[in-house]
């Protein structure tokens, strides 16, 4: 960026020091911009405002939606139908592909309203210094070079070069997936390509001061800060076609050519058997017609709808149905950390005192009430090995004392949550669980001054004086350990807290848990061995140390407080893992689905949440962001074939490595709750937001939200997902060997030397009939017993697979022989009157209609018998099986439909002879099943 005669862009402002940085900007810190700087600023960068740069619009998405090849089959089918004035089909067909266009329509029109929820993110007003006073404007009029000041609870407005932090600590976790909220600091860093996450210098739009306050001065506004490269990213990601719309695409184009040979073979057999012109043609259409599944995107559409249905009902919200059946298809899940494998807050997971460490109970990690924590026998253990060491007393009563964040009791003290900055909040409910409550602690041991934590000192101190009334109130095990320390500081007493290399360069001595020892190298090297052994298993650690304060003293500074201290222990805190997703990632991996965590978090903390969820092995391999940049495209497919955790990573890194891994021939879901999940989101076959804890726009990137941010969640959805494929798999499978049995009528009734079997609109009433109601009832199939032990569907398998082509050829050749059994009887015995023409095509037609219905009950399942499945177990399909039989025994023995579709009444023995040979079909495949599973 080029500001007033530069000549030189800046990017990297984390290198400079805060005078470089003022003098590229051309600002006095401690007056601001004129406004006449203001304007000239304005006029050459605009407003600081995301600003969409493209995208579809309403026609665009529209046209999409009615340009594929299913979509123009079914218009052609449609005139086709009027064309032979079959109105009622026409409207029909007509109004599945309108109903389907609008549904497309709407779901894609919502998804291009990501770039809206981006916009919120701007903060309305904000305080910046110009013409040296201090001003509210709003955040739309901020320029390069405003001074800008922050204070807790303030939304970031734009980029910016710190120049003032005191205590500011930032959560960034929405931008960098670092959970916790970074400290800031004014130093320069001298690595240029520093990860957003470590340029603790700069703040960044749309992120949040939690702690402190700060002045900043403004270095990027608008779509030129890291927001705004999010949001360019994310317009210019072009969403990839789900593995069913590329199945159905497929379909459509070779069905078309199916229809178009159709159409000239039977014309031209008609011709070559003397038949009349026109009422071949007609025929040869009705076939055309019949070829084409009319109701498959009705079906789909359905069946998807349900699938979502069912999915709401285990809290995963589906904000576009093709998503449904994409989970089906999924073979990589690309987890964020933060918030979707773990907790998103910190707990305490271990203390360590002098090399002795002891880890806390999985109880108290999980916010159980205290009822349930009481009653508890590896609680009461720690308890009572906590109020018998005086070292493990010294530090959770330092813990909860020097310390910000206050308890909140519900519920008769029975449920306990923090307020505060998440560290903090910790150690202050890990004190609790272990009947050390901060609030009684205070009671006895009042705060009378503190030096507050800074990023320099890297501690912080707080001074307590004795105050023992009322103790009749206090536990048992708290009268311990206040005898403890009483014992150890009759007088007032200092804690201090902090990171551990800062706590020791001001300790001189150490306590072992009986005596203090003289603070050696040795105890110093067992001291930072603790800290390194807690640190490589991805836990944030601090100490905790103290001394007696002669109560005379007054004027407490850093350098006389903070001086001759003695080392207590260590408090290990992990945002951890969340329980169930063990579980989930196992149920992954047995359904096929390899997970990936991807995060802005720390190399050490990803590695161990993923040993602890199995997503790797123990010393799997880590790779950074820094290293993801340094791979070229190729190399970096090749090494996500290989690494399961990425760490350190910024939004663009997510970017690459979902686009890596679709080149890998992966159907890619994406987790994410973070603006910077957002355009690896919409580059995945799935994103899948996180609802809770999710920004407006993760969500609004994603095709499916979960309700309750449960890692768990997306395996109930994955199975839905299949399911739903399932079923459309087997309409298809259904229709089409139904339709391939009218056409093997239709071509060996000529080949026998019949005239033609059936007239065209008894072709379009099997059509429609058949494929209409059975098929719709398919849609609600239950999934099969052995639907998550078998690896996801191949993303490169049609729907007309090699297995499922050889099924429709053989059961329609089947379907059509037996259909033209009982007709060709009658008419090599008879002669070709009008009255046996009509009987002999009622013949075929009745046949092949009630085939098709044995075929809808047996295709079910591709591996267990209707008898396994239960006759009833799908009422639906039985019930529109009924009505089918119902109808076609209408149009048989209905005066009023036998003049329309030219049937004559059946006798019975001929309509029992219709419904034997009718369930032919249905033996011959509950008897392929069978075979298949002998093989087997």
């Amino acid at each position: 960026m080029i500001f007033e005669g530069k000549e030189s862009a800046v990017t990297d402002w984390h290198v400079l020091n805060k005078e470089s940085v003022l003098e590229h900007l051309k600002v006095e810190a401690n007056s601001g911009l004129s406004d006449a700087a203001v304007e000239r600023r304005r006029e050459e960068y605009g407003v600081n405002e995301l600003r969409e740069t493209g995208g579809r619009g309403p026609w665009v998405i529209l046209w999409d939606q009615l340009r594929g090849a299913m979509i123009l089959l079914l218009i052609v089918a449609a005139l086709v139908s009027a064309y032979l004035e079959e109105y009622t089909d026409a409207v029909v067909i007509l109004a599945i592909v309108i109903l389907n266009a609008l549904l497309g329509f709407v779901q894609e029109f919502r998804a291009e309203k990501a770039m809206e929820a981006l916009k919120k993110l701007a903060v309305p007003r904000v305080r910046v210094r110009r013409e040296g006073q201090i001003q509210e404007v709003s955040a739309k009029e901020l320029v390069p070079g405003d001074v800008v000041l922050l204070e807790v609870g303030n939304q970031i407005p734009a980029d910016c070069r710190l120049l003032e932090s005191p205590n500011l600590k930032v959560q960034e976790a929405a931008l960098t997936g670092e959970s916790e909220a970074v400290e800031k600091t004014t130093d320069c860093f001298s690595d240029p390509d520093l990860p957003l996450g470590d340029r603790a210098n700069c703040v960044f739009m749309g992120t949040v001061v939690t702690y402190g306050h700060g002045v900043g001065v403004v270095t990027e506004t608008g779509m030129q800060t890291q927001l705004g490269k999010i949001a360019s990213s994310l317009q210019a990601v072009e969403a990839e076609p789900t593995p069913l719309q590329r199945r159905l695409a497929q379909l459509g184009r070779t069905l078309a050519i199916v229809a178009l040979g159709i159409v000239i073979i039977v014309f031209l057999m008609g011709l070559l058997k003397g038949v009349d012109a026109k009422l071949m043609l007609m025929t040869s259409l009705s076939l055309a017609v019949a070829v084409v599944p009319e109701g498959l995107p009705a079906v789909a559409t359905v069946a998807l709808a349900l699938g979502a249905r069912r999915m709401f009902k285990r809290n995963a919200l589906i904000r576009k149905l093709p998503a449904v059946e994409t989970l089906g298809s999924v073979t990589v899940i690309c987890s964020d950390k933060t918030g979707t494998l773990t907790q998103n807050r910190m707990t305490v997971t271990a203390l360590d005192v002098v090399g002795h460490r002891i880890d806390l109970p999985e109880l108290l990690r999980h916010g159980h009430p205290m009822a349930t924590i009481n009653e508890d026998e590896g609680v009461n253990d720690v308890r009572k090995h906590v109020s018998e060491s005086s070292s493990l007393s010294l530090v959770l009563t330092g813990a909860a004392l020097c310390n910000d964040a206050e308890l909140v009791f519900e519920s008769d003290r029975q449920h306990i949550h923090a307020v505060g900055d998440p560290t903090e909040g910790a150690m202050v409910l890990a004190a609790a669980q272990l009947q050390l409550p901060a609030d009684k602690l205070n009671h006895v041991l009042p705060r009378i001054d503190e030096l507050p934590f800074d990023s320099e000192r890297k501690r912080m101190t707080t001074i307590h004086e004795w105050h023992r009334s009322g103790e009749e109130d206090h536990p048992e095990s708290m009268l311990h350990v206040l005898d403890h320390l009483q014992e150890f500081s009759p007088g007032n007493i200092a804690f201090t807290k902090g990171a551990v290399d800062s706590l020791l360069e001001v300790c001189n001595r150490v306590w072992d848990g009986n005596e203090e020892h003289e603070l050696t190298q040795d105890w110093q090297n067992r001291i930072e061995d603790a800290n390194q052994n807690l640190a490589s298993q991805g836990m944030r650690i601090l100490g905790v140390a103290c001394r007696t304060v002669p109560s005379s003293e007054h004027g407490f500074e850093p350098a006389s407080i903070e001086n001759d201290l003695m080392f207590v222990g260590l408090i290990a805190m992990i945002d951890p893992a969340r329980p169930e997703v063990r579980e989930a990632v196992s149920r992954c991996r047995q359904a096929g689905i390899r997970p990936l965590m991807i995060t802005g978090d720390h190399p050490l903390t990803a590695q161990s949440i993923a040993e602890t969820l199995q997503i790797t092995e123990a010393g799997g391999r880590v790779v950074s962001g820094a290293e993801i940049e340094n791979l070229t495209d190729a190399e970096l497919e090749t090494t996500v074939k290989n690494v399961s955790v990425f760490a350190r990573v910024a939004p663009k890194h997510k970017l690459r490595l979902v686009r890596a891994l679709q080149e890998n021939g992966e159907i890619v879901a994406m987790t994410g709750d973070g603006v910077n999940d957002a355009p690896a989101l919409k580059q995945a076959h799935i994103g899948v937001a996180m609802g809770i804890t999710g920004t407006d726009v993760a969500k609004e990137s994603s095709q499916m939200v979960l309700i309750d941010d449960n890692f768990a969640t997306i395996v109930n959805a994955v199975e839905e997902g299949r399911m739903v494929y399932d079923n459309v798999r087997k309409f298809v499978k259904y229709t089409m060997t139904s339709n391939a049995g009218e056409i093997w009528v239709m071509v060996l009734g000529p080949v026998l030397g019949m005239p033609l079997p059936l007239l065209p609109l008894q072709i379009l009433w099997v059509n429609l009939v058949t494929d209409g109601l059975p098929g719709l009832a398919l849609s609600v199939e239950q999934a099969e017993h052995n639907i998550m032990q078998r690896p996801p569907n191949p993303p490169d398998q049609p729907i007309l697979g090699r297995a499922m082509g050889w099924d429709i050829a053989w059961i329609g050749l089947l379907m059509g022989i037996v259909s033209l059994v009982l007709g060709y009887w009658v008419w090599s015995n008879g002669n070709e009157t009008d009255l046996e023409m009509s009987r002999m095509r009622t013949l075929v037609f009745t046949v092949l209609t009630l085939s098709q219905m044995g075929n809808a009950l047996a295709v079910r399942s591709d591996r267990e018998t209707l008898f396994q499945l239960g006759v009833f177990s799908n009422p639906v399909l039985l019930g529109s099986v009924a009505l089918t039989f119902g109808l076609q025994m209408a149009v048989v023995y209905w005066p009023p439909l036998q003049e329309i579709f030219k049937t004559t009444s059946l006798s019975g023995m001929e309509l029992v002879m219709c419904l034997a040979l009718s369930t032919v079909v249905f033996w011959a495949i509950e008897l392929q099943k069978l075979l298949r599973r002998s093989q087997r």
